[in-house]
């Protein structure tokens, strides 16, 4: 990954992303290949590469004992900064999160959203050269989401290098300057998410009820289709084309025009069965 750009890790329950996390947090060793974060091996310098990050894991860990500023202040400690520098970084940084009024509030008196901007605080505290965040918007409401994701660009306007992992395909496509689409520890593509809509997915999708009709008469047009549940799915670069040739041709009851998404791009490459 490039300095300064946020680099995703998309893929299915199991695909190896926190896993991969992990390693480069240098929390997990790695299983094969090489890795280099920061310009050095995790097993040889783990402790330096640490030093560098700022993680924010899946979970909510944060200390219960502690207010909002107990937990930024006495993690900032850990870093061996100082008390005067590591008080005034953690007031900086409940303002940066808007949690300056929750300031002196315990954890377990937050709500989901004010949690995860604390962790998100709190992984910020030693001035990371690469900010991982796994999963960092889960389980949160549309305007939590939307916070983060104003923060997060801040940062990145900032200078700041991100890697996360999410499955919210439309957070990924707002925030990733590149990513990676991968399943079973393997990467099967990597690009912008843009490029990777048009190479895999086209520019837009048409979608019909799926029915023994439409199906055949597609097949008579030889028209390139994927089934997606009930609905019949084709990629094009003219939806308008498509649709009038459908609705002329094979008369389904109901024809749907939409942009290609990354999410067709995922379901495409990973298939569309149920991951636990």
């Amino acid at each position: 990954m490039k300095k300064g750009e946020v680099f995703g890790f998309l893929g299915p329950n199991g695909a190896g992303k926190t896993t991969t996390m992990k390693m480069i947090a240098c929390v997990s060793p790695k299983t094969s290949g090489t890795l280099i974060v920061l310009g050095m091996d995790p097993d040889e310098a783990p402790a330096k590469i640490k030093a560098g990050l700022g993680v924010v894991p899946q979970e909510t860990n944060l200390d219960p004992d502690f207010t909002c500023y107990g937990n930024l202040f006495t993690y900032a400690r850990y870093f061996d900064i100082p008390e005067a520098a590591a008080a005034k970084k953690a007031d900086e940084l409940l303002e940066f999160v808007q949690l300056t009024e929750k300031r002196d509030i315990t954890v377990e008196k937050l709500s989901g959203g004010m949690k995860r901007r604390l962790i998100l605080a709190r992984a910020l505290v030693n001035n990371p050269d690469i900010l991982i965040l796994d999963e960092p918007t889960i389980g949160l409401d549309p305007q939590a989401r939307h916070l983060i994701w104003e923060k997060l660009r801040a940062l990145q306007a900032q200078g700041n290098t991100i890697v996360l992992t999410t499955h919210y395909l439309d957070e990924a496509a707002r925030l990733c300057d590149r990513l990676v689409i991968m399943d079973n520890g393997r990467i099967l593509v990597e690009g912008t998410p843009a490029n990777l809509v048009r190479e895999h997915a086209g520019r837009e999708i048409v979608e019909v009820e799926k029915s023994a009709e439409v199906v055949s008469c597609l097949q008579d047009l030889q028209i390139p289709y994927e089934v997606a549940g009930d609905m019949i799915q084709v990629a094009t670069e003219s939806s308008r084309d498509v649709a009038r040739i459908l609705l002329d041709r094979c008369r389904p009851e109901k024809v749907i025009t939409r942009p290609a998404t990354l999410e067709d791009v995922f379901l495409k490459l990973t298939g569309r069965k149920l991951r636990e």
